[in-house]
């Protein structure tokens, strides 16, 4: 990153809803930042500052009552001269950086912020403070040594590090062109053989990778900022390569199949949603209720009925169910629960039209269905008259009914025997029930 900016910090300053210019507290620790500058003018009420783990060499910040600068690489000290003039300053920490290294670092450092009360954690001491500015001249010109020698040797490790990172860079573009040469065409015949040896050399470049992963954290360093920025750098390299890795390992999921290659539709519910068909006889229609998310957009959703299957499309997840009748995709309608934000698709059936099936009991007939077949039988035969023609041409309808009346007489003809009330030898018994 390198340098502070004013989005850096706005995304640092949640705990005060992102707002800046009132802020009084900021924590950049391990923002790679190489630089001070900008942040009084954006942050004009900032009181405590925490910087550790950075890559700053110079201190340059005003109106801060706290400033923390640990593990940075701060080797010019002369360079806290510019918090001279703020005098709100009361608490520095400076530890964990090359300057903290110095002869005379502490004396100097409390010699030249006569306002501060604390270093590294430690009181200052009125006497301490006493001692300091008395050997302040001879202090500063020791400190001045040390800095020159210190950004010698800044200077021949900057040189070297940015060979080494030449030679990464050569050595990481060969590899690149390495593998970018396939010996094998991913439309040849041996592609089975070519994936088997793209394995093997994924298996052994990730080995080679954990052997300079494990000399590379084994090695000695300086603490540099160059040594701190190849750290970072090969941390981003693990990641990618554990990326590419994952990617390779990662197997490409086969197309969803719908529709089979004799056409015929498959039941599919890859949302894993909860749903309900049902049979509405009254209107000659079906009903689906497809339990989708409430507060789903009905952008995402999608619908497709057609006359033996319906398929929603959730999010790019197909839903499919094929439907037990045909039914008509043109007056078919779809619509959105207000209440449950369900999907209920109402599908008008083809009248005269069924190509679904009714799921019949195993077990036999019942007695009461044996019953009622010889009647529904006999009354789908159709009974017809039989006429001689030789002797009417067309049949005798009035004698047929005489015939009929004539059996009726005779039915009625046949006497009762009712007993009569006047019999002489009738006896009334109360306790027998009435005949009827």
């Amino acid at each position: 990153m390198g340098r502070i900016t004013e989005d850096l910090i706005r995304r640092n300053a949640e705990h005060n809803d992102c707002i800046i210019f009132s802020l009084e507290e900021l924590s950049l620790h391990q923002q790679e930042i190489e630089r001070l500058e900008h942040i009084d003018k954006w942050c004009r009420d900032l009181k405590i500052l925490y910087l550790q783990n950075n890559l700053i060499g110079k201190i340059g910040c005003e109106g801060l009552t706290k400033l923390d600068l640990t593990v940075n690489f701060i080797g010019e000290l002369s360079s806290i001269k510019t918090l001279q003039h703020n005098i709100h300053l009361k608490e520095l920490f400076l530890m964990g950086n090359p300057c903290a290294d110095f002869d005379g670092y502490r004396q100097f450092v409390v010699a030249t912020l006569q306002r501060l009360k604390w270093l590294d954690g430690k009181e200052i001491e009125r006497s301490e403070r006493i001692q300091a500015l008395q050997n302040f001249p001879v202090i500063e010109q020791q400190i001045r040594e040390q800095e020159k020698a210190y950004c010698l040797r800044r200077a021949k490790d900057k040189e070297e590090a940015l060979k080494n990172l030449r030679e990464e860079d050569k050595n990481e573009a060969e590899e690149r062109s390495y593998e970018g040469q396939s010996p094998f065409s991913v439309e040849s015949k041996d592609h089975v053989q070519a994936l088997e040896v793209q394995e093997g050399e994924c298996n052994q470049k990730k080995f080679k990778d954990s052997e300079d992963d494990f000399e590379f954290w084994n090695k000695p360093s300086l603490f540099t900022p160059e040594s701190r920025l190849e750290t970072l750098r090969h941390m981003e390299k693990q990641r990618k390569d554990q990326e590419k890795l994952s990617e390779k390992k990662k197997k490409v999921k086969p197309p969803r199949i719908l529709i089979t290659k004799d056409g015929k539709a498959l039941n599919v519910n890859d949302p894993k949603l909860d749903f309900s068909l049902k049979d509405d006889e009254k209107h000659n229609q079906f009903i689906l209720d497809l339990a989708v998310y409430r507060y789903m957009d009905t952008s995402l959703i999608n619908v497709d009925v057609q006359p033996t299957y319906v398929r929603v499309t959730v999010k790019g997840k197909p839903f499919q169910l094929v439907l037990p009748a045909e039914v008509k995709p043109d007056s078919s309608s779809a619509k959105r629960s207000q209440t449950t934000g369900h999907l209920v698709i109402c599908m008008p059936k083809v009248d005269g039209i069924i190509t679904g099936w009714r799921p019949t009991s195993k077990s036999g007939k019942s007695t009461v269905d044996s019953r009622r077949e010889p009647t529904n039988q006999r009354s789908k035969q159709i009974e017809k008259l039989e006429v001689d023609p030789s002797k009417r041409s067309i049949p005798d309808v009035a004698n047929i009914v005489q015939e009929k009346k004539h059996r009726l007489q005779r039915v009625r003809a046949e006497p009762k025997i009712i007993p009569s009330e006047e019999n002489p030898d009738f006896e009334d018994n109360p306790e027998v029930p009435p005949l009827i």
